[in-house]
């Protein structure tokens, strides 16, 4: 592994191979958590879009309520963006 210093290519040292190794396994690790906020995210966007439906001064279909609580339900079943199966929006 090498690095740039002052323009120069090096080699890194026996500590900065170690760290940077270090570095890349949390990066890897991190990943499922990095996937289920994504998920997270789009679920709480698809929910803000039907928020107004849920006013109290609003009562909801049985579809909609239904929707809803399949978005809310959402990560029990999937852990990332590319698996996301999305309940239909009635």
């Amino acid at each position: 592994m090498k690095k740039l210093l002052n323009g120069v290519l090096v080699d890194l040292t026996a500590d900065e191979i170690t760290a940077r190794q270090a570095e890349e396994t949390e990066w890897a690790n991190g990943e499922a958590d990095r996937n289920l906020a994504a998920l997270r995210e789009e679920r709480d966007r698809l929910l803000a879009e039907t928020d107004y439906l849920a006013l109290s001064d609003n009562t909801l279909s049985a579809a909609m309520t239904t929707y809803r609580q399949a978005l809310r339900d959402i990560t029990d079943t999937y852990s990332d963006l590319d698996t996301v199966v999305w309940p239909t929006k009635p």
